[in-house]
């Protein structure tokens, strides 16, 4: 294993080392050995045993082989068609023996459309992503990418999970593979399964995609940042791009949530939610069981004097009088939520802070609701236990979780280690060096110019009632970009969307789909920008349109026509 003192020049810097044994850094990959067109195409048997050279990776590797390769058959019907297709796994191999392989798989249409789409992760990754879904959100009306004849491919991001799943921080121990779960792996991945597409069809792919959704998104950003030559169109939903700093809030709301009474139960959470629709579902127009307007809401909006069906939000006194009313304990940990954090000591990405989420009007996990995706809303947000040590509860939130494991591993480096000892405003200075040393590995950055230069396209889009990754932080990141760029030139290869009552991934009372995936082809491939785009509720009331509407811009009710349909709302600032 790699010591900690190593691990500060063995960052990112990396790439240039290790890219000019092959390529020249920062060269267009097509001027690399991957280039080489194979002479015949293969079959999908002849795939089995293939050497991947180490030499077809930019990124320093040993190497890596196919490890099997079988021919599944066409199924379904319509749009969740899956065609007859090779299904190959391989592997990658590390440079430090003790660092775990990449695992990867790459699915093989039999008739290709000489494309290919990358699949991101979520959370701290450690499987590998499902080749025959959607991209992120995608509308179940479209083909999946496979179906349209992409061949698609992901890893597990170079470490194999245990059973915590997502949220296993184990990798943090080992230097290579935190450089992969930061980035290093998608470059990795990309080259070996792109050599392994053009020997099975013995052509190049004629565009790059790459998709993903959270920590996906967050690979996004970094593949079109670091790689931008890599790729021509990237989708990003709700990515965790400020990576450490969205750490870090989390174990202040980590804290928050651990405080004596502090912790709602989803009757508290119900509450919560019925007195924010009260006072801020018709700010746009309409009661529909959405906040649209969702700045108005953060603004006026205050858990202390709130009402909820006519009655005080607050307890009486403060304190905790049953499921009816809201604690001081409770709206101290909301408000905690709400408000973000501001860091005392630097971090190397050079994030200051966090900004805090739209917690009023959305679901922090009301168990008591029966639809097929709550059980996921409720992991995802606020769980059934409180967060706790020494031992952090399996059903904690999500985030509590994650960033306990993060803390000890990544951070102490001791799993025995109390993650609660650490402050995330003031941290003691060996943990603040190695937080900000992390901070330049795990963030992406914001100078996309060259991905735009080279005529690639974003499409951005975050639900407004998100808590695990907070939507505000996406709005930053576009900002910036604004500000570095300037507005006309972002909107020559950029789109941001915000989704009202959407929230991480899924949600039951509006459950966001969109056919991205077209509106990202015809961007590239047709120079056609998207306009008039459209997202469609699956879950809270299936069939509901809405307008996606160009950032700063929200969907506001017309005062005309059926509240289910996207023509009945206009986009306004």
């Amino acid at each position: 294993m790699k010591t900690r003192n190593s691990f500060r020049w063995l960052g990112i810097s990396l790439c240039c080392v290790s890219g000019a044994l092959f390529t020249g850094c920062g060269g267009d990959s097509s001027d690399s050995p991957i280039a080489e067109q194979p002479p015949e195409p293969r079959s999908c048997e002849q795939l089995v045993g293939l050497e991947i050279p180490s030499s077809v990776m930019e990124l320093s590797t040993s190497g890596g082989e196919v490890t099997a390769a079988t021919v599944v058959a066409a199924s379904g019907s319509g749009a969740a068609a899956i065609p007859e297709h090779c299904l190959v796994s391989g592997r990658i191999a590390p440079v430090d023996s003790e660092a775990p392989d990449i695992l990867f798989r790459v699915a093989l249409p039999t008739d290709w459309n000489s494309k290919v789409l990358m699949f991101g992760g979520g959370g701290f990754n450690g499987s590998i992503p499902a080749l025959t879904g959607h991209v992120s959100q995608g509308a179940s009306s479209q083909p999946t990418p496979l179906g349209r004849g992409y061949a698609t491919f992901a890893s597990d991001s170079g470490h194999q999970a245990n059973e915590y799943g997502s949220q296993d921080g184990r990798w943090g121990l080992n230097d290579e593979a935190v450089r992969n779960f930061s980035g290093e792996a998608l470059k990795k991945t990309r080259d070996a399964a792109t050599f392994v597409v053009r020997t099975r069809y013995a052509s190049a792919p004629t565009q790059h995609y790459f998709a993903g959704g959270s920590t996906g998104g967050r690979e996004a950003l970094t593949n079109i940042q670091r790689w931008p030559e890599d790729w021509d169109g990237a989708i990003a939903w709700y990515p965790a791009w400020n990576n450490v700093a969205a750490l870090l809030a989390g174990q202040h709301i980590s804290l928050a949530l651990a405080e004596p009474g502090a912790y709602p139960n989803s009757e508290k959470r119900q509450l919560l939610l019925d007195a924010s629709l009260q006072a801020c579902d018709d700010l746009d127009g309409v009661e529909d069981g959405i906040i649209s307007d969702q700045s108005q809401c953060n603004d006026t909006f205050d858990p202390a004097t709130a009402t909820v069906n006519g009655n005080p939000l607050r307890c009486p006194g403060g304190a905790d009088d049953g499921n009816h009313c809201l604690s001081d304990a409770q709206i101290n940990a909301l408000e905690a939520m709400d408000e973000g954090v501001d860091f005392n000591f630097p971090l190397a990405s050079g994030e200051t802070g966090y900004p805090g989420s739209n917690v009023w009007g959305a679901d922090l996990g009301i168990t008591s609701i029966n639809t097929p995706v709550q059980p996921t809303v409720v992991f995802l947000a606020l769980g059934t236990l409180q967060p706790a040590q020494p031992d952090m509860p399996r059903s904690a939130p999500y985030l509590s979780v994650l960033v306990d494991q993060w803390v000890k591993y990544s951070v102490a480096g001791d799993a025995a280690f109390n993650s609660f000892d650490l402050d995330p405003i003031n941290p003691e200075p060996q943990y603040a060096e190695r937080i900000s040393e992390l901070s330049g590995l795990l963030n992406s950055g914001t100078d996309i110019s060259a991905f735009a230069d080279r005529g690639g396209k974003l499409l951005l889009a975050h639900g407004l009632s998100d808590v695990l990754v907070s939507s505000r932080a996406t709005r930053i990141y576009y900002e910036r970009l604004v500000d570095q760029m300037g507005a006309e030139e972002v909107d020559e290869f950029v789109r941001y969307y915000e989704v009202p009552g959407f929230g991480h991934g899924a949600s039951s009372h509006f459950n966001a789909t969109w056919d991205s995936l077209t509106a990202l082809e015809n961007w590239v491939e047709e120079d056609t920008a998207p306009e008039n785009q459209v997202t469609t509720d699956t879950i809270g009331e299936p069939g509901r349109t809405r307008p996606l509407c160009d950032y700063p811009a929200w969907p506001r009710y017309i005062e005309v026509g059926d509240p289910m349909e996207a023509a009945s709302f206009e986009c306004v600032e």
